[in-house]
């Protein structure tokens, strides 16, 4: 269901600019890694990328600082969420990797405002839980893959 207001120029010239951050090399090269590499199967995985210093823990954060941001453009109304949404699923695979983990990464990391913003946004956009069980069932074909790789043979 589409918002009441329409979106503005100025609501398409700032998805403009996210979209040409999002094309900084190591931005891309963070949120390749996040893509492909990088999804925890427990709160414990979570928290040694997020707790260790290194490349992972740097794509980690570019990737959720970059998504949260641009979704607290959303989140506070300033950008028209259908049009965001539209063109930023990547935000929605982000949540689908976090979302699990997030109220207890929120205490035990004493970090309530942790990925706020992106949980937010979805909620302003109805269709967005239809987008967002697509990126669940990938991240659960992931995991287990990942869980069976593990598993000694």
């Amino acid at each position: 269901m589409p918002h009441a207001i329409p979106p503005t120029i100025d609501d398409a010239n700032l998805i403009l600019r996210l979209y040409e951050l999002r094309r900084e090399e190591k931005l891309r090269a963070a949120r390749e890694w996040f893509r492909t590499k990088f999804y925890p199967l427990s709160l414990e995985d979570l928290k040694a990328v997020i707790q260790t210093p290194g490349e992972e823990n740097t794509n980690y954060r570019m990737v959720t600082t970059y998504w949260d941001m641009a979704c607290s453009f959303v989140a506070t109304g300033v950008l028209h969420p259908d049009l965001f949404f539209q063109s930023a699923v990547e935000a929605l695979m982000v949540w689908s990797r976090l979302e699990t983990y997030a109220p207890r990464v929120r205490t035990e990391l004493q970090t309530p405002w942790f990925l706020v913003n992106i949980e937010k946004a979805i909620a302003r956009v109805p269709w967005a839980e239809e987008r967002l069980a697509i990126f669940r069932g990938r991240l659960a074909a992931m995991r287990e893959k990942a869980q069976k790789a593990a598993r000694p043979s």
